[in-house]
């Protein structure tokens, strides 16, 4: 489904620790018009078994006070609400997701842990179910490399390529397109169907510098290793086989692995693609 027009970019804070968030979600508000809501979820529970009932409140009010001028220092005439709703994190960010344009999150510290992060991970819980793309924010800033996205061939991955594009005409950026395929594939094939789906979102966007490029092996390690050098990467939630998780493996692997923020692209319709290129291939499965 689309974003209403006046949908914002909500930012889940839990922590001074997510602070790195609100700068990146602001910059996206403001290249795409929207207003950033800043939205922290306060546990009455927690709060009574506190030395001071008024405390963690003071500090919620504080959190929400820091995040609010760090975006107006990133983004000067951006439109900032904040927010502090009783309740939990993950099911109220779940809700507010379904009529958000975009919602931001920091990935808990997974980005070079080198620890088995449980599936119970705000992020990852996000990934899956969010009703919009989900930005996950590492803690380190990723360098000025490109826009990186993996295609696979599916209207999920056409969507995720879309955003790319837009995202890449925003920060000025050039746009890679990945596609990893298997040993058995044709590489000059998959080229081609690949460079046809890239050209049907040029129209708007021409002055986007883009490249294509087709690489054997494994989805998720090729796209981790190629996303250490990037701004930010998109990936499709999952891909379109029937039986398939809410989040692919392919996309939980560069929520765990990768350091450059990633874009999970999910809750928004999938239209039937048209054009040579348009049917999905067995390679890289989101």
């Amino acid at each position: 489904m689309a974003a209403p027009a006046d949908a914002a970019v909500l930012v889940g804070l839990g922590s001074d620790l997510d602070l790195p968030v609100v700068e990146q979600a602001a910059q996206e508000a403001a290249g795409q018009g929207r207003p950033l809501h800043l939205l922290h979820t306060f546990d009455w529970h927690a709060a009574f078994t506190a030395d001071s009932v008024a405390a963690p409140r003071d500090h919620a009010e504080k959190l929400i006070t820091r995040a609010a001028q760090l975006a107006h220092q990133t983004e000067p005439g951006l439109t900032v609400r904040g927010e502090i709703v009783e309740g939990s994190m993950l099911p109220t960010l779940i809700r507010r997701s379904a009529t958000s344009f975009l919602l931001a999150v920091g990935d808990s510290g997974m980005a070079g842990s080198g620890q088995c992060i449980p599936a119970e991970t705000t992020a990852v819980q996000l990934a899956a179910q969010a009703g919009c793309p989900l930005l996950v924010v590492r803690r380190e800033p990723p360098p000025q490399g490109p826009v990186l996205v993996g295609v696979d061939g599916s209207p999920s991955s056409h969507l995720a390529l879309q955003w790319a594009m837009q995202s890449a005409a925003r920060r000025g950026a050039r746009l890679l397109a990945l596609r990893v395929v298997e040993y058995d594939e044709d590489t000059d094939a998959v080229t081609e169907q690949l460079g046809e789906a890239l050209a049907r979102h040029t129209d708007r966007h021409s002055a986007v510098p883009t490249e294509c490029r087709v690489v054997r092996g494994d989805p998720a390690e090729v796209l981790i290793d190629t996303s250490r050098n990037t701004q930010v990467t998109l990936i499709a939630a999952r891909g379109d086989e029937p039986g398939r998780a809410m989040l692919g493996a392919v996309a939980q692997s560069l929520l765990y692995h990768s350091p450059a923020p990633v874009v999970v692209v999910r809750g928004l319709a999938e239209a039937p693609l048209t054009g040579p290129g348009a049917h999905p291939t067995r390679d890289q499965r989101p």
